[in-house]
């Protein structure tokens, strides 16, 4: 292969073969993620036995782009949350059957691209690898070192990644073919805008428990024991497994871990800035071009010019000048005087880094100093968990050894000195046991049946946890008594519902012969809203109520927990013809057209899917995903 050293060069870049397969490499929009997308998970070749995961036509993925796709869509989903998301977390999120179904569809116009004979040029390949950010050196330069050597550590060769990369950009090109030019009617931004930008004002009268004209009498037992037998379905626990675990936690351990005092006392010298915080002032620096400027500045300030005045006639605004939290020695030269003020002033001109300078002084935060001796004991347990923790991740791979072993969840207990314990676990009951509230349990679980294997899992606070389903347990009725208070809550809030809707069709029989609502309590009245409106005192399904309204109308709203009557006071048709409007409206037009062109390339990649012939290897997916648990 001919060596690249610029992009003008084409014949630098491998030329398509038309005998090659569509190979699917990372996607072109993810090009410059490509270290951080695929670093640190050691995605390696799969084998050939199970080489395509999927296939339409023509065109195949293979289990290594299968792998490098999915890890770059956990570790892009792993950067928005600012943590990293195991396979198991990211399929909790969709993200496996996301990136399946994104390859499928890339797969699909592959195929029609191969059919097509559509295939980017040498040149344009060349220009696309040689202004990447990612194999630019420090000039900004192409590197061709830098190349290879960042293919090299996503373990991809350079014919995989040109021939990916010519296939996306073969992809773009049909994709622009199929949504390029899409408008938006005009006849339709008109509609749509007009719907939007229409407002209406109206009077809301919300009623709640204290609308009521008495208060609700407290339920009998017989009240609540017939509730509870009418909505047992209610007051019934799902369908549970019964699971045995072991568990060892690194607070089980940290007690233990010697710790000696110099390492405590290196702990908190390492967070001095944390426990010996200075003393701090909020501080604002008005600073003027010349000392003269500055001193009549403070002269017009001592006449009774305010402080906001002075900085109106510099041309700033308060946050241009508000220094934040300063110490003495970051106010410089100044520093002495302002730290002298006992109580919030203005004085100056003093110097700065920047010229002569006022400075106001709003706030004295005192000193914060936390000794050695307040903290001891809280550095000492934070170093014993974080030794604990190290010992507690080192006991996976025994546990497990043992569990291969053909321990018992009770002697590997024992052996490795964790808690034994059961729990009966129910998938999204309220009730269950602390110990099953970590999600990794909640993911081992709810796939495991009786007779399976015991497994280790490791939780998210660092403890390491064996798991095993013993039996499922049939839906069970939550006893009264352990359920009253649940009874309790739920009866009041049916009686509650019922007297509000009694109250509110007598308001409404009242307020429709000729009674004004604010005769009927207190109300909240809304000038004008649009129909996207978020009002904290009106719910949403009382503003759409009343865009369903003439004026004058009044209707009652009784669904979701709120009980209120609306009418319409007032409708404004949205103007199309003001210059705000008109930007509004160049905006939908456009959101509205790339809806419209999305739907439509959805629509043919599953076309193109049909037309093509769709195979999924699912055992090829399985090994993938095994490899990266």
């Amino acid at each position: 292969m001919a060596k690249i050293t610029t992009p003008k060069d084409p014949d630098e870049i491998n030329p398509r073969k038309s005998s090659t397969p569509a190979a699917k490499v990372l996607s072109f929009v993810m090009l410059g993620m490509l270290v951080i997308g695929l670093g640190g998970f050691g995605v390696s070749n799969f084998g050939k036995e199970v080489d395509t995961v999927v296939t339409v036509g023509k065109a195949q993925v293979s289990t290594n782009q299968y792998a490098r796709a999915l890890t770059a869509q956990i570790n892009q989903f792993s950067q928005q949350f600012g943590q990293q998301f195991t396979f198991a977390q990211a399929q909790m999120f969709g993200l496996d059957a996301q990136t399946l179904q994104r390859l499928i569809a890339d797969a699909a116009l592959d195929n029609e691209a191969i059919r097509l004979g559509l295939s980017a040029g040498d040149v344009r390949v060349a220009q696309q690898i040689a202004t990447n950010k990612a194999f630019l050196d420090l000039s900004g330069k192409f590197s061709r070192t830098t190349y290879t050597q960042v293919l090299e550590q996503n373990r991809l060769t350079v014919q995989e990644f040109e021939t990916g990369l010519r296939d996306d950009m073969a992809r773009q090109m049909l994709q622009a073919a199929i949504v390029g030019g899409m408008q938006t009617p005009q006849a339709l931004t008109d509609t749509l805008y007009a719907f939007q930008a229409e407002t209406r004002a109206m009077t809301v009268l919300q009623l709640t428990e204290a609308s009521l004209p008495e208060k609700l009498a407290a339920a009998t037992d017989s009240a609540l024991n017939a509730f509870y037998t009418d909505h047992i379905a209610d007051f019934t626990r799902p369908e549970a497994k019964r699971v045995s675990y072991a568990l060892l936690t690194p607070a089980d351990l940290a007690k233990d871990q010697p710790v000696e005092d110099a390492d405590i006392k290196a702990a908190y010298d390492a967070r001095a800035d944390l426990y010996n915080i200075p003393e701090k002032r909020l501080v604002e620096r008005l600073v003027y071009p010349s000392d003269d400027e500055a001193k009549a500045a403070k002269a017009k300030f001592d006449a009774g010019a305010t402080f906001e005045d002075l900085v109106a006639d510099r041309g700033l605004a308060l946050i241009d000048i508000d220094m934040g939290d300063v110490t003495q020695a970051e106010l410089g030269a100044a520093g002495q005087e302002v730290f002298a003020l006992t109580e919030p002033a203005v004085l100056g001109p003093l110097p700065s880094d920047l010229g002569p300078a006022l400075y106001r002084m709003n706030t004295i935060l005192p000193a914060q100093v936390t000794s050695f001796d307040d903290v001891k004991d809280t550095l000492k347990n934070d170093l014993q968990l974080a030794m604990a923790s190290k010992i507690v991740v080192d006991r996976l791979e025994p546990i497990n050894d043992l569990l291969a072993g053909g321990a018992t969840i009770a002697e590997t207990a024992k052996d490795q000195g964790m808690t034994e314990g059961s729990t009966d676990y129910a998938k999204g009951a309220d009730d269950n046991d602390p110990v099953t509230q970590d999600a990794q349990f909640a993911t081992a679980v709810n796939v495991m049946e009786p007779g399976d294997f015991a497994q280790a899992i490791t939780l998210s606070d660092g403890s390491v946890m064996v798991v095993q389903v013993i039996e499922t347990l049939p839906p069970t009725p939550v006893p009264f008594d352990k359920a009253r208070a649940k009874v309790s809550a739920a009866h009041h809030a049916e009686t509650l519902a019922k007297a509000l809707t009694t109250l509110a069709d007598s308001h409404l029989a009242t307020a429709q012969s000729g009674a004004r609502l604010e005769t009927l309590g207190i109300t909240d009245n809304v000038a004008s809203a649009t129909r996207g409106a978020k009002l904290p005192a009106v719910p949403a399904n009382v503003l759409a109520m009343a865009f369903t309204l003439k004026p004058g109308e009044i209707a009652k709203v009784d669904a979701n927990g709120i009980v209120a009557l609306v009418r319409l006071d007032g409708v404004t048709p949205a103007d199309l013809n003001s210059d705000a409007a008109k930007s509004d409206m160049n905006t939908l037009a456009t959101q509205t057209a790339q809806s419209m062109a999305q739907d439509a390339y959805e629509l043919f990649s599953t076309a193109m899917t049909t037309q093509g012939g769709l195979t999924i290897d699912q055992a090829a997916i399985t090994a993938v995903q095994a490899r990266m648990n």
